[in-house]
């Protein structure tokens, strides 16, 4: 049986400017000298993590950059702790330094504020790499949480700085500073999400209402891939969130459906394209 869908991906989807900024010096480099230590996933999308390992990218951790010297280390888009970069001087690590502007603003911000003596809360994930680097612009004394609940039983301070993960949702940000105000809560609040990330809200909102379907692509990992989901999902409730074209089978379709494909600022194009030629086969 043939479908006829009628396939189209959302152009406006795929790498903010802060991924391609990462992976264009990464492959410049790869194509000088052949391999490239990376400080991480260079983006939270596995099969571009691979993509870039076949041209000669080894992704190390912490730990393992404690072993390396002499040699040239990537640092991605999510920024790093300070901790890094003096380690990478004790050891004569070359970094090159592919943090998203974005991030390297709120590192300044956030470093400016504990500086300055205000108690620091942070929006974000836990673990999260850029969290981390955050986290250490505070020699690791922020208050980091991702769910409003986990303030719940905790003694807060009266007064603090509100900042956020800059890939997190703004109406969820928001909704936390009014909740933490009517605690009583002196709060400022500093909104620190990424606008190539929340103008995309609007964006998906009016792309998902033109389709029967939706097949949002993204990393399990990404952070920014989970909250987009959700927005297509709240306007497109027949929306399938997957990694890799092998996910779709055709009896997720029906005959003749408009299906609209998308994904995260950390979704390659090639990735989104991968899909639509599957799509095309049923």
């Amino acid at each position: 049986m043939s479908y006829n869908l009628q396939v189209s991906i959302d152009r406006s989807s795929g790498f903010c400017f802060g991924v391609v900024y990462a992976i264009e010096m990464a492959e410049e480099i790869l194509e000088e000298q052949g391999y490239l230590y990376c400080l991480g996933d260079i983006v939270h999308n596995d099969e571009e993590v691979e993509r870039l390992k076949a041209k000669g990218l080894r992704i190390i951790d912490h730990s393992e950059l404690n072993n390396l010297s002499n040699e040239k280390v990537l640092i991605r888009a999510h920024g790093e702790a300070p901790e890094t970069y003096r380690l990478a001087l004790e050891r004569n690590i070359m970094l090159i330094d592919a943090s998203c502007p974005v991030v390297l603003k709120l590192q300044n911000r956030i470093k400016t504020s504990y500086d300055e003596g205000d108690n620091i809360l942070i929006f974000g994930k836990h673990g999260h790499a850029e969290v981390v680097g955050l986290e250490g612009q505070t020699n690791n004394e922020a208050l980091v949480f991702q769910d409003i609940r986990e303030l719940d039983n905790l003694d807060l301070p009266q007064k603090f700085t509100l900042y956020s993960q800059t890939t997190k949702s703004t109406d969820k940000f928001y909704q936390i500073k009014a909740e933490l105000l009517s605690r009583g809560h002196e709060v400022k609040a500093n909104d620190t999400i990424c606008r190539q990330v929340s103008n995309r809200y609007e964006e998906l909102r009016e792309f998902v209402s033109e389709f029967d379907r939706i097949v949002f692509v993204a990393g399990k990992k990404s952070s920014n891939g989970k909250v987009l989901y959700e927005v297509c999902k709240k306007y497109n409730p027949h929306t399938y969130f997957i990694s890799s074209a092998e996910e779709l089978t055709s009896g997720m379709f029906a005959a003749n459906e408009r299906v609209g494909i998308c994904g995260a600022t950390s979704t390659p194009m090639w990735l989104m394209e991968d899909v639509k030629s599957r799509l095309q086969t049923f």
